[in-house]
């Protein structure tokens, strides 16, 4: 009897800490009383659940944004969960509503391919390998007869597409929409029927997706997946959503140097958010830090925490170390500028001299004589360091250039 106890008390303790780490910087979960049930059940079977992921076809490089979602599935593969991750080959060939006015423009099979293999090396530097499959829809979606397609299509009427902003937008502007549009969400939901899901993750974004596969699954007597929705991750400006074309990313293949240094240009108000949605810290080392800045710490030093967590999940320990100390002998003590021109150069720039047309073009130096006579007069700094040699080799990712007393550039090396 007392063994008995003993067992279900842990069991519970088991459950609520599943519930605790799940639940960590969602923005909603649909629901908790049935997430619980299902973690109930897997734990007495001793069976993992399936979380399941559908991707686009498209190819982007991914940044702390994008990993938001991916991070939250390693967290439950930490807990013993199976991942499956579902490219949209078939809905991407097709075309699909992009959530905006217009439909996507149809890929063709070898694009789709393509970009597939470009996403599942990008995710596979987050997600454990062995406890994910990589499965396309049009495994199940291109066998579907005429005959299935019409009896799935029944399962939903028209207006309860038309609930969809971007479908019920359109339909009040007058757009056209496609019939194969309300197509797109029915099939993203029958992958859930196919994989039978017990779980299924997304951005905020994909609320009626996801909410479509739940109802499906139901319609054919299948337990219903849990949805859990992640919010949208700002960037460095605090303000818009993380995303390259704003300029306000950080990149998950980004030099640790360059990294570090990004993640300590997050707002102090956003620092809690990205320990929730950017990190896999457990709950209660965030709650010891929301109680630090409470109690008055200054919110730079737990920054520098952040710093060297956020590049420790993507770089090596050494790696992580050269950043901290290049970010503190350049950034810290080096007082340099805020603001200071940033640019990319190609890797066949090998030594300071080769930098003398950009450096031209940009109206940083007059003439190329000029610039020799300021490296031989020990007036050109690298990293903090004079440089007096005209063949000096650029060996590292990152390269702040002084100029003189003044004139300061960031050159990042592709």
């Amino acid at each position: 009897m007392v063994q008995n106890n003993l067992e279900n008390k842990i069991k519970i303790y088991e459950i609520e800490e599943q519930m605790k780490i799940i639940q960590k910087g969602a923005a909603q979960l649909i629901s908790e009383e049935e997430l619980r049930q299902k973690l109930r059940n897997a734990l007495r079977e001793k069976r993992p659940l399936t979380v399941k992921l559908g991707l686009d076809p498209s190819a982007p490089d991914i940044h702390l944004g994008h990993a938001v979602v991916l991070r939250k599935i390693k967290q439950m593969q930490d807990l013993g969960h199976q991942a499956i991750i579902i490219i949209g080959d078939f809905t991407g060939r097709i075309g699909d509503p992009t959530g905006k006015s217009k439909t996507r423009k149809p890929l063709s099979q070898e694009q789709v391919l393509k970009n597939a293999d470009t996403y599942t090396k990008q995710i596979f530097k987050i997600l454990d390998p062995a406890k994910t499959t990589v499965r396309f829809n049009s495994e199940w979606l291109s066998k579907l007869n005429f005959e299935e397609v019409i009896k799935l299509a029944s399962s939903i009427t028209v207006a309860r597409l038309l609930e969809r902003d971007d479908f019920k937008s359109r339909f009040r502007a007058n757009e056209p929409i496609g019939l194969h549009e309300f197509f797109y969400p029915l099939m993203q939901a029958y992958d859930s029927v196919e994989i039978e899901a017990d779980i299924e993750l997304g951005g905020t974004d994909q609320t009626f997706n996801i909410l479509m596969g739940r109802n499906l699954q139901s319609s054919m007597e299948l337990e219903r997946q849990i949805a859990l929705f992640m919010p949208i991750l700002e960037g460095l400006d605090g303000i818009e959503k993380m995303s390259k074309s704003l300029g306000n990313y950080i990149g998950i293949f980004e030099p640790a140097e360059v990294m570090y240094k990004k993640v300590m240009e997050i707002p102090d108000h956003l620092i809690l958010r990205y320990f929730e949605l950017a990190t896999d810290e457990h709950p209660d080392k965030i709650e010891e830090i929301k109680k630090q800045l409470k109690e008055g710490k200054n919110p730079r030093d737990i920054k520098l925490e952040l710093a060297n967590i956020i590049t420790g999940l993507y770089h090596s320990t050494q790696d992580v170390q050269r950043a901290k100390e290049y970010f503190e002998t350049v950034f810290q003590k080096g007082e340099l500028p805020e603001d200071m021109p940033e640019f990319s150069i190609p890797t066949t720039i090998l030594s300071l001299l080769d930098l003398t047309p950009l450096l031209l073009e940009q109206g940083f130096i007059k003439s190329g004589s000029e610039f020799r006579r300021l490296i031989l007069q020990g007036g050109i700094q690298i990293n903090g360091e004079k440089v007096k040699d005209l063949d000096y080799k650029l060996d590292t990712d990152i390269v702040i250039l002084r100029l003189g007393k003044k004139k300061f550039i960031r050159l990042l090396l592709n």
